[in-house]
C-alpha cells in the first residue's frame, strides 16, 4: 500500500511540473507532502493524481495550493536586532550618493518591503531607491501591494516609523510616497530568472522550504543578482556553508557580501 501512495504523489508531482513548472522534488518532501495532503483530504480529493487533475480546471484550487507552498508568517522589521544590523550595513551603501537597488525575495504580505522602503528612507530622504518584492503566491502579493494593516500589526513601531501609516476606518495604511519606493511582482526563486541586479537583497525564512539542491540553485542565483560587493541577508536558520562557492564572504552573522566573479 506504501508503495501505491508514493507513486501516487511522484506522479502527482511530475503533473504538478507539467502544470506550475515547479519543481516539487527541489522542495523538503515530508513537510511539503505532508501540507498538500491535508488540502487534498479537506476537498475529500481521492488521490494526490485526481488533485492534480482537478487543479488544472480550478484556479482557485491551483491558487490555494500556491499558497499553502510556504507559511506567510511576518512582521514588520522581525527579528529587530538583525534589523539595526543592516541599518548600518544600509548606511554604507547609501553614502555612495547613487539611486540603489534592492529585492526583497519571497516578500509575504509586505511587511518586509516595507521596513526596508521605511529604513531606507531614514538615510535617502529623497526616496533614491527602490525595492522589488517577489513572492510565487499572488494571493499575497495583491494584499503587500495593499499596504493596510491591522492596528497589531504596527503597534511594536516606534513613533516615528509609525508616521508611515494612515490611518482609514480599522485599518492603517503605507503613506504613498512610501508605497510607490516598491514593485510587487509574482515570482520563482527556482524557476524564473534573477529580476535585475541589486546592492541589497534580503530573502529570509524561506529557504528552510528547500531541500540542499534547490538551496544551492537559489543561492547562486542570490550571488548573481548581487553587484559586487552588495549584500545578501538571510534568516536566523539559514546560514551559508562554504559560502565562497557562491562568490560570497561572510561579514557579520547572517549577513553575506558578494565578491569579485572570477568564473
Amino acid at each position: 500500500m506504501s508503495g501505491t501512495i508514493e507513486q501516487d504523489y511522484e506522479q502527482f508531482k511530475r503533473l504538478f511540473f507539467q502544470l506550475t513548472g515547479i519543481n516539487l522534488s527541489l522542495y523538503k518532501e515530508e513537510q511539503m507532502k505532508r501540507r498538500l495532503n491535508s488540502l487534498r483530504m479537506r476537498r475529500e480529493i481521492p488521490t494526490f493524481v485526481d488533485y492534480a487533475h482537478r487543479l488544472k480546471e480550478d484556479k482557485v484550487l491551483l491558487d490555494e495550493i500556491l499558497s499553502r507552498m510556504t507559511i506567510n508568517v511576518t512582521e514588520f522589521f522581525r527579528n529587530r536586532p538583525r534589523w539595526t544590523i543592516l541599518e548600518g550595513k544600509i548606511q554604507e551603501i547609501a553614502s555612495s550618493g547613487r539611486q540603489l537597488k534592492i529585492w526583497s525575495a519571497a516578500c509575504s504580505t509586505g511587511e518586509e518591503p516595507y521596513s526596508l522602503a521605511i529604513l531606507l528612507s531614514k538615510y535617502l530622504p529623497n526616496m533614491n531607491f527602490s525595492i522589488v518584492a517577489t513572492d510565487i503566491d499572488r494571493n499575497v502579493l495583491e494584499k503587500a501591494s495593499e499596504g493596510a494593516y491591522l492596528e497589531k500589526a504596527i503597534q511594536m513601531l516606534t513613533p516615528d516609523e509609525r508616521r508611515h501609516f494612515s490611518k482609514k476606518g480599522f485599518l492603517y495604511h503605507v503613506n504613498p510616497n512610501l508605497k510607490q519606493t516598491i514593485h510587487f511582482k509574482q515570482h520563482d526563486l527556482l524557476l524564473d530568472p534573477i529580476p535585475g541586479k541589486f546592492d541589497l537583497i534580503v530573502c529570509r525564512n524561506v529557504l528552510i522550504y528547500f531541500t540542499e539542491e534547490g538551496k544551492k540553485t537559489i543561492y547562486m542565483k542570490l550571488s548573481d543578482a548581487l553587484r559586487v560587493n552588495g549584500v545578501l541577508f538571510v534568516g536566523s536558520t539559514e546560514q551559508i556553508f562554504n559560502a565562497s562557492t557562491f562568490h560570497l564572504r561572510s561579514t557579520e552573522t547572517f549577513f553575506y557580501e558578494k565578491m569579485e566573479d572570477e568564473r
